[in-house]
């Protein structure tokens, strides 16, 4: 008699283990279902994001390209979050405020960052 209740004890015991694991399990399945509609509407977002930095990083560099004074050749733009950020050489001291102030005049535009350099002629 003792075997028989001790088996039934065991069997109960091990059922109400699986059932915790099955229950574990489905609420893990729930909460994963529910993340990719999250981090859907998220890419959404940065994608947006990241294509108006790109259009704002366009108009900084055709703007500082039509001003005759800047050589914009070796000049690169980096947009994020209206915060522009200027990059390259140039052969004049003057063109590197020059870039700053065209930049910091195209709508959208909130800071500007000017790593811009002078360009080393060779054997200097």
């Amino acid at each position: 008699m003792k075997k028989a209740t001790a088996l039934k004890l065991a069997a109960s015991g091990m059922f109400a283990l699986a059932s915790i694991s099955a229950w574990a399990q489905s609420s893990q399945t729930a909460a994963a279902s529910t993340g990719p509609a999250k981090s859907a509407s998220a890419g959404v977002d940065a994608k947006a994001a990241k294509r108006a930095n790109r259009e704002l990083a366009k108009q900084v560099r055709t703007a500082i390209a039509k001003e005759k004074s800047i050589d914009a050749a070796n000049i690169s733009v980096k947009a994020k979050g209206g915060a522009v950020t200027l990059y390259g050489t140039v052969p004049a001291t003057s063109q590197i405020d020059a870039a700053a102030s065209v930049a910091k005049a195209v709508p959208g535009v909130t800071s500007v960052k000017n790593q811009i350099v002078i360009q080393q002629t060779f054997g200097q």
